[in-house]
């Protein structure tokens, strides 16, 4: 599988994410960098997940699945996803949903799918729907965490 990486300019790898970008707070996305996008890519999924919510919540948190995103290098802070698609994050909302730790500091995964293909996927999909229609169509995938811990 070919190597591509995400990064943030808003927050370094394993680092704090900032307080505007919480569900209390501006609740907007952070930018995001895409790298080495590999040749063939015709889209991009990306999801955000907070497996430490399983012992508060009882379940890995949702807080953002987008696919039919272009291929490009990046998406920059409050973006207007108009030409992807997003789904519904466990907040029971439409699009990105800030990190809002109930309990301690969190881990937050952002997971970057490069794809061979549109998906044909209604938007409000959730996560479990967006990995199985990525299922064959993965050419790469890059990772990176951020924490956010309640003030």
């Amino acid at each position: 599988m070919a190597e591509m990486s995400i990064a943030s300019p808003a927050f370094e790898e394993g680092g704090p994410i900032p307080e505007k970008y919480g569900y209390s707070f501006d609740n907007v996305n952070p930018p995001l960098a895409f790298y080495d996008l590999p040749e063939g890519t015709e889209s991009l999924a990306l999801i955000m997940d907070d497996p430490d919510a399983m012992e508060p919540a009882g379940k890995v948190w949702d807080h953002w699945v987008v696919w039919n995103i272009k291929p490009t290098e990046g998406i920059p802070e409050d973006w207007d996803v108009a030409d992807a698609v997003e789904g519904e994050n466990d907040y029971g909302e439409m699009g990105y949903g800030g990190p809002q730790p109930p309990d301690k500091q969190h881990t937050y995964i952002f997971r970057l799918y490069a794809l061979d293909t549109r998906l044909d996927l209604p938007a409000g999909s959730g996560k479990e729907e967006l990995e199985e229609a990525t299922k064959g169509h993965v050419l790469a995938k890059a990772r990176m965490t951020g924490t956010f811990k309640p003030s």
